[in-house]
C-alpha cells in the first residue's frame, strides 16, 4: 500500500486529488495539510511514502517544506513530489535542489497523476527526458551558489557512466541496454552512487550530475 500525504492550501485541490487516490486499491491517503508547517507535523506523525506538496503555500512554502523533510533522518523514506500550477517556473529547480523527487503540474491527466504517484513510490525520479532538458536549459546553466558543486571522484567509472545516463533521463532498462549489463546491476550502480553522493533519489542525481560538470547541457 502506497501511503500519501496531500499538502495544499486549497481544500478543493486536496479533495480532488483525494477522490482520485481513494478509489485505487494500492494507494491510501493517510493525511492532509494546508501549509508547510502542518505538512511537517503530519509527515512525522504518519510517515507517508509520498508527500504531494504544493510549491506555493502560506507559513512554509513547498521548497522550504521539502528542504526540512529531506534534512530530517526520521523522514528519509518520504518522497516529495512538488505540485505546481505553472509548469517549469523559477521555483521548480530550487525544489529539486532541496530534495524533491520530481514535480507534477496540477492539470495533469488522472491516469498520468496516478502513474506518477506509483513511480515516485518506487524511488524513481519524475523527470521525463523532455522535462530534464528544459530544466537544464533554463536553470542548470545559471550561476550556482557557492558550495553547491559536489565532487564525484569517489565514484567508479561504471557508477559515473550510470549517473550520466540517469541525467539523460533514461530508465534502468535503457541504462542496462547501453551499458550491456542487467537491469539489476544498473540499479546497483545507481544506488551505490546515490549512497556515496548522499542523494535522496534519482532527481538529485540529475541535479548533481549537471552541477558537478559530469554532464554538460547539449553534451552527447
Amino acid at each position: 500500500m502506497i501511503r500519501v500525504l496531500l499538502v495544499d492550501d486549497q481544500p478543493l485541490i486536496r479533495s480532488g486529488f483525494r477522490a482520485l487516490l481513494d478509489i485505487e486499491d494500492d494507494i491510501e491517503v493517510v493525511a492532509e495539510a494546508a501549509d508547510g508547517q502542518q505538512a511537517l507535523e503530519r509527515a512525522r506523525e504518519h510517515l507517508p511514502d509520498i508527500a504531494l506538496v504544493d510549491i506555493r503555500m502560506p507559513v512554509l512554502d513547498g521548497i522550504e517544506t521539502t528542504r526540512r523533510i529531506a534534512a530530517d533522518p526520521a523522514l528519509a523514506g518520504v518522497h516529495v513530489v512538488i505540485l505546481t500550477n505553472y509548469g517549469l517556473d523559477e521555483y521548480v529547480f530550487d525544489a529539486l535542489r532541496a530534495g524533491a523527487a520530481g514535480f507534477l503540474v496540477k492539470d495533469v491527466m488522472p491516469e498520468d497523476f496516478l502513474h506518477a504517484v506509483r513511480v515516485a513510490a518506487r524511488g524513481d525520479a519524475l523527470l521525463a527526458p523532455s522535462i530534464t532538458r528544459k530544466l537544464i536549459d533554463r536553470y542548470v546553466t545559471q550561476p550556482l551558489a557557492p558550495g553547491t558543486v559536489r565532487v564525484l571522484e569517489e565514484l567508479t567509472n561504471r557508477e559515473r557512466e550510470a549517473v550520466t545516463l540517469v541525467a539523460r533521463g533514461l530508465s534502468n532498462d535503457e541504462i542496462a541496454g547501453l551499458m550491456v549489463i542487467s537491469p539489476l546491476t544498473a540499479k546497483t550502480h545507481i544506488n551505490r552512487a546515490m549512497t556515496k553522493l548522499r542523494a535522496r533519489d534519482r532527481a538529485q542525481l540529475v541535479v548533481l550530475a549537471y552541477e558537478s560538470g559530469l554532464v554538460t547541457p547539449g553534451g552527447p
